[in-house]
């Protein structure tokens, strides 16, 4: 597919989805940029559903980032344990915090740079908290939802997160890099799940290339 055509593609995805999902945006309960950060962290591999489980009485006991450096390691995965790989998620969790605690004054910084210094954070989660917390658009969030159905979109043919988020950089107005992860991810959950899509549900049928898989 010709570049033009992907760009004609994922303008029409766009104004479906907004039209379909008005209200896109992250599910994560947060109230401060190290909350923020923490449920990111958390949602690795684990529904947004569990993590807002697990945060809303962890964020009654954690709530600066010298709280979540001075955490126990052992309490602190008991406490994180029904979110999955508890163990590196608490690791990353309270050196993470550490970092933020000396070398930034206890502020989790705001520019993709930096967060990508600590433990734990790639593109994906700093993109989240960039978006979320700070109101900044640097890059696309690439997650599993989105993976999917960028390739059944035939948005790209990449595997690699960093590679799809650059095609869809490459393909998108900056204005809608925002935006973009949270409408698929919408449609991802609620239609075009990873077994049996429902295709008759399907806004985007019609211009979907997978519509008949």
């Amino acid at each position: 597919m010709q570049e033009v055509e992907k760009k004609e593609r994922i303008k029409r995805i766009i104004s479906l989805l907004k039209k379909t999902y008005p209200k896109s945006k992250t599910t994560l309960r947060f109230k401060t940029p190290m909350h923020m950060l923490v449920s990111t962290i958390l949602s690795a591999q684990c529904t947004d559903e569990r993590v807002n489980k697990v945060t809303a009485t962890l964020f009654k006991k954690y709530k600066t980032a010298k709280d979540f450096a001075r955490a126990d390691r052992q309490v602190f995965e008991g406490e994180i344990h029904s979110t999955g790989f508890y163990k590196s998620k608490a690791k990353n969790i309270i050196a993470t915090a550490q970092t933020i605690d000396k070398d930034f004054k206890g502020n989790v910084p705001d520019t993709m740079e930096e967060l990508l210094t600590l433990s734990g954070v790639a593109r994906k989660t700093a993109n989240v908290v960039l978006h979320n917390a700070f109101g900044k658009v640097e890059g696309v969030v690439v997650d599993t939802h989105v993976r999917r159905l960028t390739k059944r979109l035939g948005l790209t043919k990449n595997e690699d997160p960093v590679k799809i988020e650059q095609d869809l950089m490459g393909l998108l107005p900056k204005t809608d890099w925002g935006v973009i992860s949270y409408l698929l991810i919408d449609h991802g959950r609620k239609v075009c799940k990873a077994i049996n899509p429902d295709h008759d549900r399907c806004v985007l049928r019609i211009i979907c290339p997978s519509r008949d898989i």
